[in-house]
């Protein structure tokens, strides 16, 4: 009897340093090697989104450093829930690059590099600026409804003095394209280390950064699973289409 029940926990062990080594091997290819290659193949060029939003954030925090110059910045690129729907929507693209004055910003740096530069190799550069505007909007907007809602409601809505809170800048989108990425690379490791992290980050921090993030997580996973029945549907329309087409040069 100790033999096999040995012999199974041995054998449960060996299928999950298994499927360990596929995920991890897996994850390899399309999350490293795949845009490696084609960084390869288009030097420089397929970094073009990776160096814009890593100069912009530079330059707007360089700027803020001064007392005028932040002014600037938060009239161009400081968006929070208390202002007007039109302006938060104006300004949104800008505060991208606006990041918080108030954490690392070399470390914040790095991040966006790295996500930008994955997102344009893998999807492409519009896909990448749709996701990360996409991913950042929705958390903008569904912070102003949570305040609009108030306090309450299981927890959901949010005090007044929030609208006041600058969202969440590049960030969103940083966490927005590696959940992207993730989800359509099925990657349950870079998952967990972007969407896990956030959902830790609002439990152990509960602020409007986190739920913003949480908005950002859900938003890219939705995209991500819409991805891949749009490329399927995409697939197979060339054949459908070619249906008719034989049908009536048969009755001709």
């Amino acid at each position: 009897m100790s033999a096999g029940a040995g012999g199974q926990s041995a054998s449960a062990v060996s299928r999950v340093v298994s499927w360990a080594w596929r995920v991890l091997r897996d994850e390899w290819r399309g999350i490293v090697a795949e845009p490696l290659r084609q960084l390869l193949r288009r030097r420089l060029s397929g970094l073009c989104l990776a160096f814009v939003a890593a100069f912009g954030v530079i330059f707007f925090h360089d700027i803020a450093q001064h007392p005028a110059g932040a002014r600037v910045v938060r009239l161009l690129g400081g968006v929070t829930a208390d202002l007007p729907l039109w302006l938060s929507l104006l300004r949104t693209p800008v505060s991208l690059y606006v990041p918080a004055l108030d954490l690392p910003v070399w470390a914040g740096i790095t991040q966006l590099f790295l996500a930008f530069a994955l997102a344009e190799l893998s999807l492409g550069r519009a896909r990448t600026l749709f996701v990360a505007y996409a991913t950042t909007l929705a958390g903008t907007l569904t912070a102003r409804v949570m305040i609009a809602i108030g306090p309450g409601w299981w927890g959901l809505g949010l005090p007044a003095e929030c609208g006041k809170v600058l969202d969440t800048g590049p960030s969103a989108a940083v966490v927005g394209l590696f959940t992207y990425i993730a989800v359509i690379r099925r990657a349950p490791v870079v998952f967990a280390l972007t969407g896990g992290s956030m959902v830790w980050e609002s439990v152990a921090v509960p602020n409007l950064a986190g739920r913003e993030h949480l908005i950002a997580v859900g938003t890219a996973m939705v995209l991500g699973l819409f991805h891949g029945r749009l490329e399927r549907l995409l697939g197979t329309a060339p054949n459908i289409l070619a249906r008719p087409a034989l049908g009536g040069a048969s009755k001709t």
